[in-house]
C-alpha cells in the first residue's frame, strides 16, 4: 500500500509540474509573439516567431502531452473517475479542446508564419491557453459543483499503473525534448492498457480511507 501511495504521489507531482510548465510556456509564447507583433524590426519579428515555434515543439507540446497523460491516468486509476464529478469532467473537456487547438491550429500557424512574423490570433490563442490552464488549476483546488448523478465509486489501480504513469510520462517528455516535437508513444499505449483494465479494480470498502490522488 505504501509503495502504491508513493508512486501515486509522484504521478500527482509530475502532473502538477507538467501543467505548470505548460502554462509557463504558453505565457512565454504570448510574450514572444506580442513582441514580434508590435516591433518594426523585421529581424526581431522573424526571430520572435522562430523562437516561438521552437518553444512550442520542444517544451510546450511535450509538457501539454505529459500533463494530459498524467491527468487521464489519475482519473482512470483512482476513485475520482472521469464522470463522477463535474469539475473533473470540465477539466477533461478543457484539456481535450486545448490539445486539439494546439496540435491542429496553433502549431501549423506558427510554422506557416515562421518567415513572416506572428499574427494577432496567435497572441490571443496563447493567452487563452494560459488562462484555461489557470482555470483548471482553480478547479483542482476548489472542486466546485456537485457529483454527476449517482455513479458507483471506482477502485484504485495497482502500483504498476502509477509507476508506468511516472516513467512513461518522463520518457515521453525526454523524447519530445530531443526530437523537437511531442511524441507520446508510451502515453497512448499506457492509456489504452489502463482503460482496458480499470474495470477489474474493486472499489474500496465502505469507511476505508483511500487517498484518491488528483485527476487532471
Amino acid at each position: 500500500m505504501g509503495h502504491r501511495r508513493s508512486w501515486r504521489q509522484l504521478t500527482v507531482w509530475l502532473h502538477v509540474l507538467s501543467s505548470a510548465g505548460w502554462m509557463a510556456q504558453a505565457m512565454a509564447l504570448c510574450v514572444m509573439l506580442t513582441t514580434g507583433l508590435v516591433t518594426d524590426d523585421p529581424a526581431v519579428r522573424t526571430a520572435a516567431t522562430t523562437m516561438s515555434l521552437a518553444t512550442d515543439g520542444r517544451l510546450l507540446g511535450p509538457m501539454a502531452d505529459v500533463s494530459a497523460f498524467t491527468g487521464i491516468m489519475l482519473a482512470a486509476a483512482t476513485p475520482w473517475g472521469f464522470f463522477r464529478h463535474w469539475w473533473v469532467l470540465v477539466k477533461f473537456a478543457v484539456t481535450i479542446v486545448q490539445l486539439y487547438a494546439g496540435i491542429f491550429l496553433l502549431s501549423p500557424q506558427l510554422q506557416a508564419s515562421a518567415a513572416t512574423g506572428p499574427v494577432p490570433v496567435q497572441v490571443v490563442a496563447t493567452a487563452l491557453m494560459a488562462s484555461a490552464i489557470a482555470f483548471q488549476a482553480w478547479l483542482s483546488i476548489a472542486k466546485p459543483w456537485g457529483p454527476v448523478g449517482r455513479r458507483r465509486r471506482g477502485g484504485t489501480g495497482p502500483a504498476w499503473v502509477f509507476v508506468a504513469a511516472v516513467l512513461g510520462g518522463a520518457l515521453d517528455l525526454g523524447l519530445g525534448l530531443v526530437l523537437g516535437h511531442p511524441m507520446p508513444l508510451l502515453s497512448i499505449v499506457l492509456i489504452v492498457v489502463v482503460l482496458a483494465r480499470r474495470r477489474t479494480w474493486s472499489a474500496p470498502a465502505a469507511g476505508s480511507r483511500t487517498a484518491a490522488g488528483e485527476p487532471g
